[in-house]
């Protein structure tokens, strides 16, 4: 009987130093076909005792069902030998089973009881089992023609739809679960609400979207169904009672028959199998067969060596192919190759048929043991790793069973009667689209065609917005910014206007004129809102051009999120007011309206900015008054313009060290980012910390050099620091970035390099935290960080520091000294300015314009050219009368036109400014650089020009 197995505990041997320090757990339904019992789908090993009489229990995270139990030990205590008393805790298991032949009449056909059928909940939940890595397990029949099927495909679980015509290809709805041919049970749910679907294979549920409704229908598998039901109705148990709402069709028994599959897997470098042949005879030859399994490229699989010929044969896998290599003394190497993708985890037959004289076949799989050195079991090939069964020598089957009991053969590091492969791509740890390949050890991930970047692919390859672009030196233009830094929101394509505010320029489409109109935008809906609520400021202008035909209440657009709602103000009012920005000034042609438009008259416009970012972007205008003869309307829509970024600028000051911040807790379970900027005079301190019952994560300047981050998820604590060359409490700001996945750790600090730590192949996976998240000081430690922290960022979402230090003792909004940092950016004489938020650079002292002062408004002239400008009036002279010819005049000037410039030059003397005449005079400005300064002289006519 099975039953359903709850949890284990374990004891040494009654009054002795024998017990286990670690052991393995596996179960089967029949003794045979062991699968291996794993936490997180990756830990596989249980702790075990620390002496002979307490008892260590273990809570299975999910239960196992099972007849039979084995326990692998894997460590002891090293005074005593292999020692247990062993007690599990669980409960019956009853189930009803039906067993499926595979042939195309087989299945149960289930009939709804025949009226009408509403939106109501369906359910439909099975367990099965099979060998066969394809067939139809369920088809559900629905209206139209429409047929829905969850069938097995190179052992993945695929939902298609099909159409009643049998020659249209299916189309895939989802692709769930992998290596599902392993003669273990595995769950299946569907769960249909509406037109939705949830669709559930062992742990790992997708939603889809279906077109239609359906039943219950025919299966073609061949397999095993367990507890198979609808809605609460157990079909299984209705099909044996010969209820005629089930028809059974073909060759079904209630019970399981499973044939005896023992398969043995070389988990690793140690692993080999070396099996005694028989002598040959010189007609019938020497035949070897197998199927394998394996992620894995290369390897070798088997070798045996011709003594009569004095030769070795060797088959591996190289590059996914199988080859064959054949060595015999004096003669030229025989090599032959086969198949292709031989590495994509599915079973593979191989079969060699060698006709030679008499001779004596021991065959090696895999490796060789470690004392032997003969040239026939040297591996010149990598060692294989993967799962083998139907092990054939001479056309007889090979008994494993009889190896593991050391009865035949010779092995060393296998697991037999146990296939242990895994599907580490399923489900694939990559994000952002990342395609997943694997190993047998290891998966990774392929990021170059995501935008994102790291070992998963969860990093952002671009900056969440214009303003961090700009303040990294770049000039105006398209730039892909990722809103949501790691998020799930993809990166967008947008326009930086670096020369003033920084822009994000999102352009609509206007169509001709007409009753009404839809804008669509250039950008998906999450990132068009997400880009709203970063910026600190939006606007869109909205025009209306009428000429007999009034606005409110005949015309009115939608803006805001969604399709919208009806906004019944316009350019440069406020929501709500139904008026025009001429209404609000009081400036209308009919002071009785609050609209231009709305007066009636022969030809008016309404035009201004819409900036309230709940009414953005504008969806859809719909103009009613163009009906009457004259009656003319034109519209415009401008782009959706939005300017800074909110949250770059977002900064706490803490200014003691028992001072901190708290948010709830980080969730970031499998895939954890952390950016923040940081500026300090302190040489130490927690800059974050989050605590779990075990786990914990932790980010702190440990030194006024050294930038650590550590954390737990279960393996232990890991540490990754950064050591920096300077100082890095010196008041100005740094950049840190930490990551947490399941294949490593790293941190960065400024541009220094990237330091990483290796997560374990097969550890805890899972970050658990349940404690409030700390910001500048910690649960734990009593010193807390002393300093500024800026735009901090987790997962991609900024928290709002400044908000929550405005109610937090000890905590201050915002942080002086920015141009400490800053400053440098400003160029050409640009002067760094403070403000209470970032900072901005005063250009007015120099020759050059633009945000950091970097763009030049100055011309380059050559000798023998200039630049003339005509004045839209005479200038006026004016002088001092006691003032004399050639001397230097501080009290001139240029009545009706003020001239300022700046100059750059290698020559003197030089004309720098010729002012046209008047009244028969002339002024002219000249230079004469003397040493390391500059003489500048106004002269007038009656003196000689210098030049």
């Amino acid at each position: 009987m099975k039953c359903t197995i709850t949890a284990v505990a374990t004891q040494g041997r009654y009054g002795s130093s024998d017990w286990l320090t670690s052991y393995l757990l596996m179960f089967s339904d029949t003794g045979h076909n062991w699968k291996q019992y794993k936490q997180e789908d990756s830990i596989g090993s249980f702790p075990g005792n620390s002496n002979a009489d307490s008892v260590v229990q273990y809570k299975l995270q999910q239960p196992a069902i099972a007849r039979f139990l084995r326990l692998i030990p894997l460590d002891r205590n090293p005074s005593g030998r292999i020692g247990l008393r062993l007690e599990t805790y669980g409960c019956p298991y009853t189930s009803d089973v039906v067993s499926l032949d595979g042939g195309g009449s087989s299945g149960l056909v289930y009939r709804l009881t025949p009226g009408p059928r509403g939106t109501f909940r369906e359910v439909v939940s099975l367990k099965f089992k099979t060998l066969m890595n394809s067939g139809r397990l369920l088809h559900a029949e629905g209206e139209g023609g429409l047929g829905l099927s969850l069938e097995l495909e190179r052992g993945k679980l695929l939902l298609l739809l099909r159409r009643g015509d049998s020659s249209s290809e299916p189309r895939r709805l989802a692709s769930l679960g992998s290596l599902l041919d392993d003669q273990h049970w595995h769950r299946l749910a569907v769960e249909r609400r509406s037109t939705h679907l949830n669709l559930t294979v062992d742990k790992h549920t997708e939603r889809v979207h279906i077109p239609a409704e359906f039943i219950v229908s025919e299966r073609n598998f061949h397999g095993c169904l367990e507890n198979l039901q609808y809605n609460g109705l157990n079909l299984i148990e209705l099909a044996k009672n010969k209820d005629l709402q089930v028809t059974i069709m073909g060759n079904v028994t209630f019970s399981c028959a499973e044939s005896v599959s023992v398969a043995v897997t070389f988990p690793g470098p140690q692993s080999f199998l070396q099996l005694p042949g028989a002598r040959a005879s010189s007609s019938g030859g020497v035949s070897v067969g197998f199927q394998f399994r394996t992620w894995n490229k290369a390897g070798l699989l088997l070798t045996f060596d011709l003594p009569q010929e004095g030769g070795v044969v060797w088959l591996y896998l190289s590059e996914a192919r199988l080859r064959l290599q054949i060595h015999k003394a004096g003669r030229a190497l025989l090599e032959l190759s086969a198949g292709s993708a031989l590495n994509d985890g599915q079973w593979h037959s191989s079969f060699i048929q060698h006709d030679s004289y008499m001779c004596h076949v021991d065959a090696s799989l895999s490796g060789c043991p470690a004392e032997d050195d003969r040239l026939r079991c040297r591996n010149p090939f990598n060692v294989f790793q993967g799962c083998m069964r139907l092990l054939t020598l001479d056309h007889h089957i090979v008994d494993l069973i009889l190896v593991q009991q050391k009865q035949r053969g010779i092995y060393s590091n296998l697991q037999i009667d146990m296939c242990g492969i895994i599907d580490r791509c399923s489900p694939s740890r990559c994000e952002h689209g990342g395609r997943c390949s694997q190993s047998w050890t290891v998966f990774h991930c392929n990021c170059s065609e995501s935008g994102y970047s790291g070992a998963t692919c969860h990093s952002s390859e671009y900056e969440q917005s214009c303003e961090a672009y700009k303040h990294n030196g770049n000039t105006s233009g398209h730039f892909y910014i990722d809103v949501d830094g790691s998020g799930p929101i993809r990166p967008q394509l947008v326009y930086c206007n670096m020369t003033g505010d920084t822009h994000t320029h999102t352009h609509t489409h206007c169509p001709s004129y007409q009753h009404s109109v839809h804008f669509d935008y250039s950008t998906e809906e999450e990132q068009l809102l997400a880009v709203i609520s970063q910026s600190e400021h939006c606007e869109q202008e909205l025009s209306y051009h009428c000429r007999k035909s009034q606005g409110s209440p005949f015309s009115w657009w939608l803006g805001g999120p969604g399709p919208g709602r009806v906004q019944t103000y316009w350019g440069g009012a406020q929501p709500g007011s139904q008026q025009c920005v001429c209404g609000l000034q009081g400036d209308c042609v009919d002071p009785q309206h609050y609209c231009n438009c709305d007066a009636d008259r022969v030809e008016a416009e309404d035009s201004g900015l819409l900036t309230h970012t709940e009414s953005l972007p504008v969806r859809s205008l719909l103009l009613g008054d163009i009906q009457r003869p004259e009656s003319e309307a034109a519209y415009r829509v401008g782009p959706l313009r939005c300017h800074g970024d909110k949250n770059f600028w977002n900064v706490a000051f803490f200014d003691k060290e028992t001072s901190y911040l708290h948010f709830p807790t980080f969730h970031g379970e499998l895939s954890a980012d952390i950016f923040f900027l940081f500026k300090t005079t302190a040489p130490s301190g927690v800059f974050l910390e989050n605590l779990g019952i075990k786990d914990f994560i932790r980010i702190e300047l440990s030194s006024s050099t050294r930038v650590v981050f550590s954390f737990d998820v279960g393996n232990g604590p890991l540490e990754v620091g950064v050591e920096s060359s300077v100082p890095l409490n010196d008041d100005r700001w740094h950049r840190v970035r930490a990551e947490r996945n399941v294949k490593e750790a790293s941190l960065r600090l400024d541009q220094l390099p990237v330091a990483r730590r290796e997560a374990p192949a097969d550890g805890h996976l899972h970050l658990q935290l349940n404690s409030q998240l700390f910001i500048g000081g910690t649960a734990s430690r009593q010193k807390g960080f002393r300093g500024c922290i800026r735009s901090l960022q987790l997962n991609g979402v900024t928290l709002d520091l400044e908000e929550r230090a405005k109610i937090t003792p000890g905590v201050r909004p915002g942080c002086p000294g920015h141009c400490s940092s800053y400053g440098s950016l400003c160029q050409n004489q640009g002067r760094c300015v403070e403000g209470a938020n970032g900072f901005h650079c005063d250009c007015s002292l120099s020759a050059y314009t633009g945000v950091f002062c970097h763009t030049e408004v100055s011309a380059s002239f050559k000798p023998g050219t200039s630049v003339s400008y005509s004045f839209k009036e005479p200038y006026e002279l004016g002088r001092n009368s006691s003032a004399r010819p050639s001397s230097i005049y501080s009290d001139v000037t240029l009545r009706a036109e003020n001239v300022s410039l700046s100059f750059r030059t290698n020559q003197s003397p030089a004309l720098l400014l010729y002012v046209g005449s008047y009244h028969r005079e002339s002024v002219y400005c000249w230079i004469k650089q003397s040493r390391r300064h500059f003489d500048f002289k106004i002269t007038f006519p009656t003196s000689k020009s210098p030049i």
